[in-house]
């Protein structure tokens, strides 16, 4: 095993033996994984999304990584095929919004999709009165989940629960805010720039701002700007990528499934190593330097496997194993 800092798949091109020059449609959709960066469309779950993606490709093993609400439009990452086995880690990347919350009106779900709860005729509140109870939001935060969300209890979505009337005790849970800027105040709309970690409701972040202006709030709009490695500005609309993938272009879309797993180390294999992993052997080599996970190549540069290190053993044990793709012409 030899470690080669931050290798990666030069191009999906390259990972599935396809040739650069593209005159044709490049792939049969059942050969295709990676990863699309989506521009969801407000009105859409992300379900529904992922379904459309199903339809234009033609196979079932499609999936996403970070729900996007349905009156949310933005960045929402769409797994294909292999790509499915590494949404954990894409989900792991800091997320930006762009979030406008109308102050002094709350609704029943955070949100302009739910029923008004409580008004407010006029919000006499200045821009350095919202400034100051932002900063109480900066950091790392205890946030109590929207009881509207797709959080479970008993195997039950509580959003299901809750349109029956019912509510559950949620538990708060720890989340971090690295970035919090007011960019515009319009009373009573104040929008909002946000950078934060994963498991954030930025509904739940306009509810406690309502309430801590004493006013109350809702999220009037959202739009994911980034997931991790993946903007909004790099973003292909759905009706393009069902254009393209129905015509059999998806590789000319789909990124490599290992930008998933850049944050961790890599390692190229000599053939004899690699076969033993791609059989789910351990293997020896180098302990690691960025943890305990790392990615690995075979000779050829395409992505083999994530392997975890036992240092009780002091042995790499392959963890998720990739079947290599089929090449066309």
């Amino acid at each position: 095993m030899e470690r080669v800092g931050n290798w990666r798949e030069p191009c999906i091109a390259c990972a599935t033996g396809a040739t650069a020059d593209r005159t044709s449609p490049s792939q049969d959709g059942a050969d295709l994984s990676g990863i699309l960066n989506l521009d969801k469309p407000r009105g859409m779950t992300s379900h529904d999304v992922v379904d459309r993606i199903r339809a234009a490709i033609g196979v079932r093993r499609v999936g996403h990584a970070g729900t996007l609400d349905p009156a949310a439009s933005g960045v929402l990452l769409v797994c294909v095929g292999q790509a499915t086995r590494v949404t954990e880690y894409l989900m792991e990347g800091r997320k930006r919004y762009d979030a406008v919350i109308h102050l002094g009106l709350s609704t029943d779900t955070d949100d302009a999709e739910g029923q008004v709860i409580r008004s407010q005729a006029a919000v006499d509140i200045g821009r350095e009165q919202i400034l100051e109870a932002l900063s109480h939001f900066e950091g790392r935060i205890e946030q109590m989940p929207p009881m509207y969300s797709a959080l479970k209890h008993r195997g039950q979505p509580l959003h299901r629960l809750a349109r029956k009337g019912v509510e559950v005790g949620r538990r708060a849970r720890e989340v971090e805010i690295y970035d919090l800027r007011l960019v515009e105040w319009a009373p009573p709309l104040a929008r909002l720039l946000v950078e934060c970690s994963k498991g954030t409701y930025i509904r739940a972040l306009a509810r406690d701002l309502g309430e801590k202006l004493g006013t109350g709030a809702h999220l009037a709009r959202l739009t994911r700007l980034s997931s991790g490695r993946y903007t909004l500005e790099d973003a292909i609309s759905l009706p393009e990528a069902e254009r393209l993938l129905s015509s059999g272009w998806g590789l000319e879309i789909l990124h490599p499934l290992d930008e998933a797993l850049l944050g961790f180390e890599a390692f190229r294999l000599d053939e004899d190593t690699a076969e033993r992993v791609r059989q789910g052997q351990q293997v020896e080599g180098p302990q690691p330097v960025k943890g305990p996970l790392s990615r690995a190549y075979g000779p050829d540069g395409r992505l083999i496997a994530l392997l975890q290190y036992d240092p009780e053993q002091e042995i790499w044990q392959p963890r998720k194993v990739f079947r290599p793709h089929a090449a066309t012409a």
